[in-house]
């Protein structure tokens, strides 16, 4: 196929937007087929598609319309010169401050390689309403995606471990090298896909449930019972022997339930 060349009009990065445009075309190919249609979804959102690598490839695809949210204005002059047909489908604006509901009411797939400096902000986003997104295919910091990704148990197990597999079923799908970026970032990247699970809600308040994964993680070298201290005292159980990066995202579930009634007998 015809690749566009980047070199025509090419875009600058630009630091303070956290931007390092892929070049790999393999990678780029890879990361597009790692969307795999998981909830029947018809429209695909590419976050900060810059000059479009990945966007090239979604636009060769049948199954679903892609859509593309870039905050450049430089990256928007680019993206609708040489993408005149994804023109009206190009939203300029911000990922963070866009409702998406306006033009996705329905599920949707979110694809991209995500500014590394916002890559969190862009999964708490995602988490405000779980059932809009169906999948995320996405490109970020290696330690970053192996941390999602990870299980209990492991070290690199955390904070976004545990409040994304709530909801999402993790697959780590491949590492990137620096070199595959111009200009290149100064760590290693991978991409990781989330499918949407079963889960329609937990079974405790969900803001709670953010708040106790948190704050356990805060200290996650103490025992829960002692990491849990400013949400209150909590009675015996087995699960407050432990430290947060031992606990599943069921038993976080479960000291939650607790964290509750600690919170109502203290009001």
């Amino acid at each position: 196929m015809n690749y566009k060349n980047q070199n025509d009009s090419k875009v600058r990065a630009k630091k303070h937007l956290g931007q390092h445009f892929l070049k790999d075309m393999n990678i780029a190919n890879k990361i597009v087929d790692g969307l795999s249609g998981h909830g029947g979804y018809n429209k695909v959102l590419e976050i900060g598609p810059g000059m479009g690598v990945l966007t090239q490839f979604l636009l060769q695809k049948t199954d679903y319309s892609t859509y593309v949210i870039e905050i450049d204005t430089e990256s928007v002059v680019y993206l609708k010169k040489h993408y005149e047909e994804l023109t009206p489908r190009i939203i300029e604006g911000d990922f963070l401050k866009y409702d998406t509901s306006e033009i996705f009411p329905e599920p949707f797939a979110i694809i991209g390689n995500f500014p590394y400096n916002i890559s969190s902000q862009i999964f708490f986003k995602v988490l405000q309403n779980p059932d809009q997104v169906q999948e995320v295919v996405c490109m970020l910091q290696k330690e970053v995606a192996q941390r999602i990704a990870s299980p209990p148990g492991n070290k690199d197990y955390g904070i976004l471990s545990v409040l994304l597999q709530a909801f999402y079923d993790i697959t780590y799908l491949v590492s990137v090298p620096p070199g595959a970026f111009d200009p290149p970032p100064k760590v290693q990247s991978g991409v990781i896909r989330l499918a949407r699970n079963a889960t329609k809600s937990l079974a405790c308040d969900q803001k709670l449930f953010f708040r106790v994964v948190k704050t356990a993680f805060n200290q996650r070298r103490k025992t829960l019972r002692n990491a849990l201290k400013p949400i209150g005292e909590m009675p015996e159980h087995p699960l407050l022997t432990k430290r947060a990066e031992q606990l599943s995202v069921a038993d976080f579930v479960e000291l939650t339930v607790i964290a509750e009634t600690v919170i109502k007998a203290n009001q």
